[in-house]
């Protein structure tokens, strides 16, 4: 799907981790910009099935600014410390005349979107994250081996990064047999519930962006990722996971919770690391109060949390289904 179809447009923003490409439009006014960061092998094509799902469930998104991370897309690496990006990003909000913004990621750029959060949380209204990179994640970029049985398909990524990387100018002839052939698809298997109902446009997109050393250089900066950073969030938090995730370990969920002061979690039961690819209404409908969110978080005392989790007070029941 290309950019015009959704009614965005092209744009280089100079920052300083160096100029990201970003895909902007559908202004409404609003001076809340909608900031979504997609996650390591993507790119903003990512949000594409969300984005046009949106039009047709009465959630339409509106002041979109899908961003090309650093060493993804058209964005040149490379890959800079989490912390630059969350500075970057915010620049670009800024730079197109946005002074506030709701942010949403997946994986890593569910990392980057609470980053954003803890270090302006008086510019950012909500946080949306799917399928966020957690410490299960962490502890796989540390120790492949020795953590591979938290999350054994996480460990096969890194290795075979590894191998990809090793191949070096050969890599690519590779990939593009491998997409030709049609065995990328069957490899993609552990990313998406139902692999064989996915567009194939998504999993050569998928081919293009396998970039060995910009995800093991994303891999290693995040090994001393401070999450405790994330106690300064103070606006609402939600989550999406697919049931059949295979890069998100169970206990992440309980620690984000612990962490983050209005936080709830959804799972969806029939998506994997992909769900806003495999089922971008339920997605939109679980996020909600994300798209909604316009005014920047009344503070509380840290630590302190809402008497009636704003979920429930929209009449959510945990299963994404309103």
């Amino acid at each position: 799907m290309d950019a015009a179809d959704l009614d965005l447009r092209r744009v280089v923003v100079p920052t300083g981790a160096g100029p990201l490409v970003v895909h902007a439009g559908r202004r409404s006014g609003s001076p809340v910009a909608t900031i979504l960061l997609h996650g390591a092998a993507g790119s903003w094509r990512t949000w594409g099935p969300l984005i046009a799902a949106s039009d047709g469930v009465r959630l339409p998104l509106s002041d979109i600014v899908a961003i090309d991370l650093p060493g993804w897309g058209e964005t040149p690496g490379p890959v800079p410390e989490p912390a630059e990006i969350a500075v970057s990003v915010a620049a670009v909000a800024r730079a197109l005349g946005y002074p506030r913004w709701r942010v949403v990621g997946h994986s890593l750029g569910g990392v980057i979107a609470l980053d954003i959060a803890a270090r302006f949380p008086r510019e950012t209204v909500a946080v949306g994250v799917i399928s966020p990179s957690g410490a299960g994640a962490r502890a796989i970029a540390r120790h492949p081996l020795r953590s591979a049985p938290r999350l054994p398909w996480l460990a096969g990524m890194v290795v075979a990064m590894k191998v990809l990387r090793s191949l070096g100018p050969l890599a690519r002839p590779l990939l593009r047999l491998l997409r030709r052939t049609g065995a990328l698809r069957r490899l993609a298997r552990p990313l998406f519930r139902h692999p064989q109902n996915i567009d194939r446009s998504v999993t050569d997109d998928l081919a293009d962006e396998i970039r060995p050393s910009a995800f093991l250089t994303a891999a290693h900066l995040s090994r001393a990722h401070d999450d405790g950073v994330w106690r300064r969030i103070g606006c609402p938090v939600r989550s999406v996971r697919g049931k059949h995730d295979v890069f998100v370990a169970e206990r992440d969920a309980r620690e984000w919770e612990r962490l983050m002061r209005d936080f709830d979690d959804r799972v969806l039961d029939d998506s994997g690391h992909f769900a806003h690819v495999e089922q971008p209404v339920e997605t939109l409908r679980a996020l909600r109060e994300v798209w909604a969110a316009d005014r920047a978080p009344a503070f509380r005392v840290h630590g302190e949390r809402p008497r009636t989790p704003l979920a429930r007070r929209a009449g959510f029941r945990g299963d994404a289904r309103s």
